[in-house]
């Protein structure tokens, strides 16, 4: 990851928050975003004393927390209490910068009617079909992950993917950069909305074939993930949210 100020850090990550939120990905206080500093410690989307929810995040909500106490640099900003995503997450995933955990309504919904995410877009949105193409792994407790076992039973089910659907609950995803993991957070709501409307309209999610999806290239990452970023940060701005 390219080098940047502790500041700068806490900015991108703020955004994100405001990004998710501005995007119907997580819903009043619910949600929080990571990224690794090293030594056991990570920037978190902490809740403050003036907490009004991810939309209005603040680069001051976003504090340095230690792993492995659970503890924020300021204890008027209380970690969350599902922290132990995080921390496995980062752990035991090196190739890991970011990790995002949301509450997606779309998502959620879709999993529960059975709606299977599946790799039935292609141009339409390529980088949500190249995600279901390499498959969407799904957490299948509907539990608050606030111990290390359960955030352990989590990881298990998520394997190496970069996101994982928690049944009844939401999503984990994550990136390389701050970009990667909102751009894969949004790919996955995608495809559960297309899934929804499909199956709203009577019809049958299928995958499209081989042979098509063989024809999605890689955009790469200014495509994927930074134009997705300037495009969403955008949005924040038309509405007076950018920082």
């Amino acid at each position: 990851m390219t080098e940047v100020s502790l500041d700068a850090r806490r900015v991108q990550l703020a955004l994100a928050c405001r990004m998710l939120a501005q995007g119907g990905l997580v819903e009043n206080v619910l949600g929080h975003v990571s990224m690794r500093l090293g030594s056991g410690r990570a920037l978190v989307r902490c809740r403050g004393p003036e907490e009004k929810g991810l939309l209005f995040t603040r680069p001051s909500d976003i504090r340095v927390v230690d792993l492995e106490t659970g503890t924020s640099d300021d204890d008027r900003w209380e970690p969350p209490r599902e922290l132990p995503i995080h921390t496995a997450v980062l752990g035991a995933r090196p190739e890991v910068e970011v990790v995002i955990h949301a509450h997606p309504p779309r998502v959620v919904a879709a999993d529960l009617a059975g709606v299977p995410l599946v790799p039935m877009i292609g141009a339409y949105d390529i980088p949500a079909g190249r995600l279901a193409a390499g498959g969407i792994p799904v957490h299948p407790r509907g539990v608050l992950i606030t111990r290390p076992e359960l955030a352990a039973e989590m990881l298990e089910s998520m394997g190496d993917r970069p996101v994982c659907v928690l049944r009844g609950h939401g999503l984990v995803a994550t990136g390389a950069t701050v970009e990667e993991a909102v751009t894969a957070a949004f790919a996955l709501d995608t495809l559960a909305r297309i899934g929804l409307t499909v199956a709203g309209a009577g019809g049958t999610v299928v995958p499209l074939p081989e042979e098509d999806l063989a024809e999605l290239p890689d955009l790469g990452t200014e495509f994927n993930d930074r134009l997705m970023w300037r495009h969403r940060r955008a949005l924040l701005a038309r509405q007076g949210l950018d920082i």
